[in-house]
């Protein structure tokens, strides 16, 4: 059987690639660090991978708004590609920055298969700036989202100042909900994010999005719990993966 094949997708100022490299190659992928522009060249292409992992950081400085400019590269200069590579059956999420780029692109939420439409934004924390912690705990949907299937509640942390997520109306948060879309709510909301939503998926349960970091958690050492109570060897971030993993295995190759 051959093994699926992620891409981590990165950019001027993505700074969490080589954590998002390692979670993919630990839940089983073929991983490879892929520059934007060489897919932009025509030097790499989207349809020789499985999963699509757009990671956290900065992108291109962040100069226009939080993952703007890598959104438009997304939207103006590979148009089709990344819609396409969705409606094939792939995978895709995006993590902190990742998911900013997916809303701003119009990937996500992704209603009626239509993934060129941006219906929300994420924007500036109450507290107005960048905010880095371990949250509480997030609470999980059991919903159609490939990524967190068999999670119950999930610990990770925050790196962000724009991970406000707000809804372009009352009736795209509506839909959110009537179509089982909302995957993460944070049990303790830390920047006042609308509802406390920290992670939304597309009406397939493929395309996944969240503002916590996973890719941090993949190790309980790493947890801030770990000095209090026991906790497996493993940190609870990898599930994330190992989903990604074995539907990717299942259903891709």
């Amino acid at each position: 059987m051959k093994t699926p094949k992620a891409l981590v997708l990165r950019t001027a100022g993505t700074n969490c690639d080589y954590e998002s490299v390692h979670a993919c190659k630990t839940a089983g992928f073929e991983t490879d660090l892929i520059h934007v522009n060489k897919f932009i060249s025509g030097k790499a292409k989207f349809d020789d991978y499985h999963f699509l992992l757009l990671p956290g950081g900065f992108a291109d400085g962040d100069y226009l708004g939080s993952a703007v400019i890598l959104a438009n590269k997304l939207t103006f200069k590979l148009v089709d590609a990344v819609p396409e590579f969705i409606k094939s059956g792939k995978l895709v999420a995006g993590i902190c920055n990742g998911f900013q780029v997916l809303v701003k692109a119009g990937v996500l939420p992704g209603f009626n298969n239509n993934y060129n439409e941006q219906l929300a934004t994420l924007s500036f924390n109450d507290s107005g700036h960048l905010q880095c912690e371990w949250t509480s705990m997030l609470n999980v949907n059991k919903g159609k989202c490939v990524f967190t299937k068999g999670i119950e509640k999930f610990h990770a942390p925050i790196a962000h100042g724009e991970g406000k997520f707000i809804p372009k109306d009352g009736d795209v948060l509506k839909k959110l909900y009537d179509n089982d879309q909302i995957v993460f709510k944070y049990e303790k909301n830390p920047t006042g994010t609308l509802d406390d939503v920290a992670g939304i998926c597309d009406e397939t349960g493929r395309v996944f999005g969240m503002m916590p970091h996973p890719e941090r958690n993949l190790i309980s050492l790493n947890d801030p719990r770990s000095y209090r109570m026991k906790l497996p060897e493993e940190g609870e971030g990898i599930k994330i993966f190992r989903n990604a993993f074995e539907y990717a295995r299942a259903n891709l190759v």
